[in-house]
């Protein structure tokens, strides 16, 4: 497949190869949510995917998802008082054409490490947060939620280490199924399924055990009834290795670099961090 040089193009290259994947797992491409990772991207680049058609999108850092998903929010409301006008603007202005149908929302998503400090923030902004790597956060977010006297659950995601590795974030896999039980008496907590990160410099058949060793812990939770049958959702996969989660069942993949381009200082685009600015 040839190298593409637009973001629209880099776009639709990794939708068709997230749809392949999903046909080769015997899936419905529909079936697989493509969060776009947005770390590296600018604010430009959000409003043209935005205007491509793309709602799923994902950040590392409280203060970024903070500071993006109100610029969103302005931008959309912006094209809602004035659909016709903006939307055929903005499509001209990318360079695509006749303009799709923009969302009407967009869901952000909490991908990265999430300090106990930075929760509060998270919650008022992130419709899915996939990075609940143990029981004590778990249990903050509950506090949290019950001082704000939300009227909704938070969704979460049970973040797993299938590698092993002692510089990963999450729960041992042997311990998965027993944290997934106590988060479930949260009232305040809806826990949705699991997410994994395997290692970067895997080989494919490394790639392929961890997320088969993931995918098998998901469903013996799954199994157990937990969450009354929303425990469905498997956020597994990168720009690097999102095909080959997608064959091992995750129907969540997160893709930064591919869609949004190689950044000028390149580093795992999800990779798990303290966030001290602030």
């Amino acid at each position: 497949m040839a190298t593409a040089t637009s973001l629209k193009d880099r776009f639709e290259q990794v939708k068709a190869r997230v749809a392949e994947a999903a046909i080769r797992s015997g899936r419905s491409p529909g079936d697989v949510i493509l969060v776009a990772v947005t770390k590296h991207a600018t604010p430009e680049q959000v409003r043209e995917l935005v205007n491509l058609g793309h709602q799923d999108f994902g950040e590392n850092r409280v203060q970024q998802l903070v500071q993006r998903a109100a610029m969103m929010e302005e931008y959309l409301q912006r094209r809602r008082a004035l659909p016709g006008v903006t939307a055929e603007h903005e499509a001209s202005l990318a360079g695509v054409g006749k303009a799709p149908t923009p969302p009407d929302s967009v869901r952000w998503h909490m991908i990265g490490r999430l300090q106990r400090n930075k929760a509060k923030k998270a919650i008022d902004y992130a419709r899915l947060i996939h990075s609940v790597e143990s029981l004590r956060l778990a249990e903050d977010l509950q506090s949290i939620a019950l001082r704000k006297d939300l009227h909704r659950p938070i969704d979460v995601l049970l973040q797993v280490n299938c590698s092993g590795e002692t510089t990963k974030q999450g729960v041992a896999l042997a311990a998965a199924k027993h944290v997934a039980d106590q988060i479930d008496t949260m009232v305040q907590l809806r826990l949705r399924g699991l997410m994994t990160m395997a290692p970067l410099d895997a080989t494919g058949q490394e790639l392929r055990d961890c997320f088969k060793r993931t995918k098998s812990c998901f469903d013996d939770i799954v199994k157990r009834g937990v969450a009354d049958g929303r425990f469905n959702l498997l956020s597994m996969g990168m720009s690097n290795d999102f095909e080959i989660a997608i064959e091992e069942g995750a129907n969540i993949v997160r893709v930064g670099s591919a869609i949004f381009g190689e950044p000028e200082h390149a580093d795992r685009e999800d990779e798990q961090f303290e966030d001290d600015e602030y």
